[in-house]
């Protein structure tokens, strides 16, 4: 059976070398930085061909859980990048926290606001940030940020896929090769639940707790008394033995009531794959 071209080394080869080439032609880079994969081959790459004039700088606000912060830093410790923590205040505007759908429209947007002028200042002539090809099978509003401020992709430009990311981080030993895909705290509210500090901060201390029992892929998403946890496929057998000891971390956190389901990705909840089996 003949491979799709897109999965064949040859073409792997073609995109990394378009990436490369993208990057090179780069004076100086500003790289939006989370610490998930697609961010960090990005910057791995960026920070080989451009040294220090590549650098990571990563938003932090009340939405960053501080495991994702503190693992950001390593991230960037490890490729040998200079990290810059940038302050955001998206929290300060009523369209993000009314939570209508577009939310991460004006997260981007805050984001690239109070980076674009920090770039400028310290000399960084191009900011970026890690989209991939696949992201245009879900609805991005931070994608459109993105474009209407003219941040770059250079990853999606060169058509890297999130098997091209994963295979990349691979071969150049990053730590982040595995790691499952993760979103802001805001994102584990419903659509039209205001986001708030409060809101935000029971969410990660839920998230963590179950970290704590040695679940790996988390959300909890908030649905008042309600906490819905989803877990990666793989742990689902273990989330449901563990069930009593879940419903009591998060009932010390206000759940009354806890219901389990597996982490679909967006790709897959497009494909209507079910959550519960």
């Amino acid at each position: 059976m003949n491979t799709p071209a897109h999965n064949t080394d040859e073409a792997y080869t073609t995109r990394v070398a378009a990436l490369r080439a993208d990057l090179h032609g780069a004076h100086s880079l500003a790289v939006a930085f989370s610490g998930g994969v697609d961010s960090s081959v990005l910057l791995h790459a960026a920070h080989a061909l451009l040294g220090e004039r590549a650098v990571a700088v990563i938003a932090d606000s009340a939405s960053l859980p501080r495991r994702e912060l503190a693992e950001a830093r390593t991230v960037a410790e490890r490729i040998g990048a200079r990290l810059v923590v940038l302050a955001t205040d998206e929290l300060d505007d009523p369209l993000y926290r009314a939570n209508a759908g577009d939310r991460c429209y004006f997260c981007k947007s805050a984001l690239f606001r109070a980076l674009e002028p920090w770039a400028r200042a310290h000399g960084f002539e191009t900011v970026a940030f890690g989209e991939i090809a696949d992201d245009a099978l879900d609805v991005r509003p931070g994608g459109r940020a993105a474009r209407e401020r003219g941040v770059r992709a250079p990853l999606a430009a060169a058509g890297f896929t999130k098997a091209d990311v994963r295979r990349y981080a691979r071969e150049h030993g990053l730590s982040v090769a595995e790691k499952p895909a993760s979103a802001c705290l805001a994102s584990r509210l419903p659509v039209g639940t205001a986001v708030t500090r409060e809101r935000l901060a029971r969410i990660e201390a839920a998230e963590d707790a179950l970290k704590d029992l040695g679940l790996r892929q988390v959300r909890v998403r908030d649905h008042g008394d309600l906490a819905r946890v989803e877990v990666g496929r793989g742990e689902l057998a273990a989330a449901r033995a563990g069930i009593a000891t879940i419903e009591a971390a998060l009932g010390a956190l206000g759940f009354a009531r806890v219901e389990l389901a597996i982490y679909l990705p967006p790709a897959e909840r497009a494909a209507g794959v079910s959550a519960t089996t």
